[in-house]
C-alpha cells in the first residue's frame, strides 16, 4: 500500500510542459497574425503615399517647368531689348551719315558752280578757300567715326550659358530625406529661474536633423518669437519679465525644410525679482563686494553710478537699499536708469536717469537736472531706501525707512529700466532684492 501511494504520475508534468510551450507558440501564432495584418494594411498605405507623392512630384516638376517658361521670357526679352538697342544706335548712325553726306553734297555743287565761272577774277576771290575747303573736308573725312565702321554687329553678342541649368535637371533624384517630425520636450528638464527659462527637447525619432529653432511667446499669451536656432537640445533664455508664463515651442529642420513644431510646455518665471549690481553695467572708480550685493565710492566726491543686473519693463517691482556708511555730508541718489545712463555724475542729472537724492536731513526727486519735490526727512547710517517701481501704471514712487516718502516721484516711464544708485566718498550701500510689495500696495 504505501509504494502505490509513492509512486510518481509521470504524464500530468509533461502534459503541463506540453500545455504552457503550446500557450507561449499560440501567442506567438496570434502576434504573427496581428504582424500579417499590419503588413497587409502597410500594402494599401504604401499605394496611398505613392500616390500622393506622384502628386507632389508632379507639382513640384510643374513648377520647375513654369519657372524655365518664366526665365525662357525674360531672356527673350533682353534678346529684344538688345535687338532695338542696336537698331537705334544703327539709326543714330545713319542719321549721322546722311547728315555729314548732305554737308558734302552741298559743298561739291557749290565748288562745281564756281568752276563753271567765266569771269576769271571773280573765281580767283574764292578758289583758294573752296581749295583749302575741299581738302580739310577730304583730310578729317575718316576722322569722323560715324563713317569708319558701323557702331554695333549686326549678329547677337550673346550665348545663353544653359549647361549647369541642364547638369541639375540631370542631377534632378530623390534622396532619401524628408522635413523632420517633431521634436519632443521633456518636461523634467525644463526649468524656470528669476526671469530666464531653460527648455529641453529630445531630437525627433528616426529623422535626420540639421538643426532646431526654438520659440517663445511674449509671456502674455501674445506671438512666438524665435529665440534660438542651432544643433544643441537645450537652451535656456534670459532676460524675460517676471511673474510671466511663457510658452515654448520647438522644430527641428534639414535641407528638405522645418518639421511641426513639438507640443507646448509652459515655463513660469518668479514672482520676485532676485538680482544684484551689475559692475559691468556701472560707473568705473565703484567697490563691489565679493557677492556684489554691496557698493562703495572711492574717494573723489564725483557721483558714480551702480547699476542693478536686470532691467525692467513690465510688472511691479520693490527693492531696497540699506544705508551701510554715511560719514560725510554727501547726497547719494536712488532710482532707475536706462542702461545708457550717464555713470559719471549723480543719478537723475541726464535724462536718462530718475533718482531720490537725499541727505541727513531732506530729499529732491530729480531727472533730467530738473530738481522737484522736496521732502522733509533724511537718512543716516543704517536707514532703508525702498524703490517701487510699478509698470503697470507706468510710474515709481521711494520709501525711507518702510514709509512712504513723498508723492509719486515720477510718471510715464516706458521701456526698460535698470535698478540704480549713485554713490560718492563715505557712502556704502547694501542692495536687498526679492522683497514682497509694502503692505500699502494693491499690484493689481
Amino acid at each position: 500500500m504505501c509504494s502505490k501511494l509513492n509512486r510518481v504520475n509521470p504524464v500530468a508534468p509533461r502534459k503541463t510542459e506540453l500545455s504552457q510551450n503550446l500557450q507561449q507558440l499560440s501567442e506567438k501564432a496570434r502576434s504573427t497574425t496581428e504582424f500579417i495584418q499590419r503588413l497587409k494594411g502597410m500594402s494599401d498605405r504604401i499605394g496611398d503615399n505613392c500616390a500622393e507623392f506622384e502628386d507632389v512630384v508632379i507639382q513640384q516638376c510643374d513648377e520647375l517647368i513654369n519657372a524655365l517658361e518664366a526665365r525662357k521670357l525674360q531672356l527673350i526679352e533682353y534678346v529684344r531689348q538688345d535687338r532695338d538697342s542696336k537698331i537705334k544706335a544703327l539709326k543714330e548712325q545713319v542719321s549721322a551719315c546722311t547728315s555729314k553726306l548732305q554737308h558734302t553734297t552741298a559743298v561739291m555743287q557749290f565748288c562745281i558752280e564756281a568752276l563753271k565761272e567765266n569771269d576769271s577774277s571773280a573765281f580767283l576771290q574764292v578758289g583758294t578757300m573752296l581749295i583749302n575747303r575741299v581738302a580739310n573736308e577730304d583730310m578729317v573725312w575718316y576722322q569722323d567715326h560715324n563713317l569708319a565702321c558701323p557702331r554695333v554687329s549686326p549678329y547677337c553678342d550673346l550665348t545663353l550659358d544653359q549647361k549647369p541649368v541642364a547638369r541639375a535637371v540631370e542631377q534632378l533624384n530623390f534622396i532619401q530625406m524628408k522635413p523632420p517630425s517633431a521634436p519632443i520636450i521633456i518636461p523634467e528638464e525644463c526649468s524656470a529661474e528669476n526671469n530666464s527659462v531653460t527648455v529641453a527637447w529630445q531630437p525627433p525619432p528616426t529623422s535626420y536633423v540639421e538643426g532646431y529653432v526654438l520659440e517663445l511667446d511674449d509671456g502674455n499669451g501674445g506671438e512666438f518669437r524665435e529665440v534660438y536656432c542651432g544643433k544643441e537640445t537645450i537652451c535656456t533664455v534670459d532676460g524675460l519679465h517676471f511673474n510671466s508664463t511663457y510658452n515654448a515651442r520647438v522644430k527641428a529642420f534639414n535641407g528638405t525644410g522645418e518639421g511641426d513644431y513639438s507640443e507646448l510646455i509652459g515655463l513660469q518665471t518668479a514672482e520676485v525679482a532676485w538680482f544684484t549690481f551689475d559692475p559691468c553695467l556701472s560707473g568705473s572708480e565703484l567697490r563691489f563686494s565679493e557677492d556684489n550685493f554691496s557698493v562703495s565710492a572711492c574717494e573723489g566726491y564725483e557721483h558714480r553710478v551702480a547699476l542693478g543686473s536686470v532691467g525692467f519693463s513690465r510688472g511691479v517691482h520693490y527693492w531696497e537699499f540699506t544705508i551701510d556708511r554715511y560719514c560725510t555730508d554727501t547726497d547719494p541718489s536712488f532710482g532707475i536708469a536706462r542702461i545708457d545712463v550717464a555713470k559719471d555724475q549723480m543719478l537723475g542729472k541726464d535724462e536718462k536717469g530718475w533718482g531720490m537724492y537725499i541727505d541727513r536731513q531732506r530729499s529732491w526727486f530729480v531727472h533730467a537736472n530738473l530738481h522737484a519735490q522736496r521732502c522733509e526727512g533724511g537718512i543716516q547710517q543704517g536707514s532703508t531706501v525702498g524703490v517701487l517701481l510699478d509698470l503697470n501704471r507706468h510710474q515709481v514712487s521711494f520709501y525711507v525707512n518702510d514709509e512712504p516718502h513723498g508723492p509719486i516721484a515720477f510718471h510715464n516711464l516706458y521701456g526698460v529700466f535698470y535698478p540704480a544708485v549713485s554713490v560718492n566718498r563715505g557712502v556704502t550701500v547694501t542692495l536687498h532684492t526679492a522683497l514682497d510689495l509694502p503692505s500699502d500696495i494693491d499690484d493689481s
